[in-house]
C-alpha cells in the first residue's frame, strides 16, 4: 500500500462539533471520501445520513456513544449502540463512566464496557473505548482500564473524546488529548488483540507520525486535509514509490 494511503487509513475523520449542521456533515463526508480515510466518526443522529453520503466508497461509518461526558446509564449506552448499528454504523466509540473510573468502581466499568462490547459484536461492529485521559490521569487507573478492555474483548482503547476540557487556574478550559507517554503506557498495558487509537491534539502530520510510532492503528482528526496534503508533498509517489522516506520518518520518531 502506498505510504500516504497508509496514513490516510489511520484516520477516523471527526465530525462531532456540537454546532455542525447537515451541510457541514455533507462537506466533511466529501473530505473523508477525497482522502479515502478509514472512517468518519459522527453523532448518533447523523449515522443514516453518513451511510448514504458515503455509499459506494470504502470509508466506514463510526458513531460516538455516551458522548462526550460518558454519563448515560449502561442500558442507554447499549441501546444507543444497537440503534447506531441498526442505522449502519460499523464502528462504535464509547465514553466510559469517568466518575466510576475515578472512584475505582471497576465492577461497574467492566459491566459497562462488556455490555456495550457484546452488543456491538452481536451487530457486527467494533468498539473503541474512550478513557478521557485528561480526567483519568493516574497510571494505575489507565492500566486497569486497559486490562478490563482486554478482558471483555474490546477492539480498541482510545485516549480522549476531544472534549475533555479541564478548568485552568485562570478560569479558562483546555485539554491535551493524546500524549505520547499515555499512548505508550496504554500500548504496553493491552492484550495482543486490542488496538490503540489516539484522539485529541493530533493536528498536523508530525503529530500523526508520532502517534503511529507510539503504536496507534487509528487516530481521530479534524485536520485531515492538511495532514494528508502535507504527506503527499513530503513523499511524492514519483520520488519514493515505496514510501522509503515515510519509513525513515517513523524510525526517526521512534528514536526520539
Amino acid at each position: 500500500m502506498n505510504k500516504v494511503k497508509e496514513l490516510a487509513k489511520m484516520i477516523d475523520h471527526s465530525i462531532l462539533h456540537p454546532t455542525m449542521t447537515d451541510e457541514d456533515l455533507r462537506r466533511e463526508c466529501e473530505v473523508a471520501k477525497k482522502y479515502d480515510v478509514a472512517s468518519v466518526c459522527v453523532k448518533p443522529y447523523a449515522v443514516k445520513q453518513a451511510v448514504e453520503l458515503l455509499k459506494g466508497c470504502d470509508v466506514l461509518v463510526g458513531c460516538v456513544i455516551g458522548f462526550p461526558a460518558g454519563n448515560s446509564a449502561i442500558e442507554v449506552k447499549v441501546f444507543e449502540s444497537e440503534t447506531a448499528c441498526n442505522d449502519g454504523a460499523v464502528e462504535i466509540d464509547m465514553v466510559i463512566n469517568i466518575g466510576k473510573a475515578l472512584q475505582g468502581d471497576w465492577d461497574y466499568i467492566e459491566t459497562e464496557i462488556g455490555a456495550v462490547t457484546q452488543k456491538c459484536h452481536e451487530n457486527g461492529a467494533i468498539v473503541k473505548v474512550i478513557f478521557e485521559t485528561d480526567y483519568v490521569t493516574k497510571e494505575a487507573d489507565i492500566v486497569k482500564l486497559c486490562q478490563i478492555c482486554t478482558k471483555v474483548g474490546a477492539d480498541y482503547v482510545k485516549t480522549s473524546s476531544g472534549y475533555g476540557f479541564v478548568k485552568q487556574p485562570n478560569g479558562d478550559y483546555n485539554y491535551q488529548g493524546a500524549t505520547i507517554p499515555v499512548l505508550e503506557l496504554m500500548k504496553n498495558s493491552i492484550g495482543p488483540k486490542v488496538k490503540l487509537k489516539a484522539a485529541g491534539g493530533v493536528r498536523n502530520l508530525d503529530q500523526l507520525l508520532a502517534v503511529r510510532a507510539a503504536g496507534c492503528s487509528r487516530s481521530g482528526a479534524t485536520a485531515t486535509s492538511a495532514m494528508i496534503d502535507e504527506a503527499k508533498k513530503r513523499w511524492p509517489p514519483s520520488d519514493s514509490p515505496e514510501g522509503e522516506g515515510f519509513e525513515s520518518a517513523i524510525n526517526e520518531r521512534n528514536s526520539q
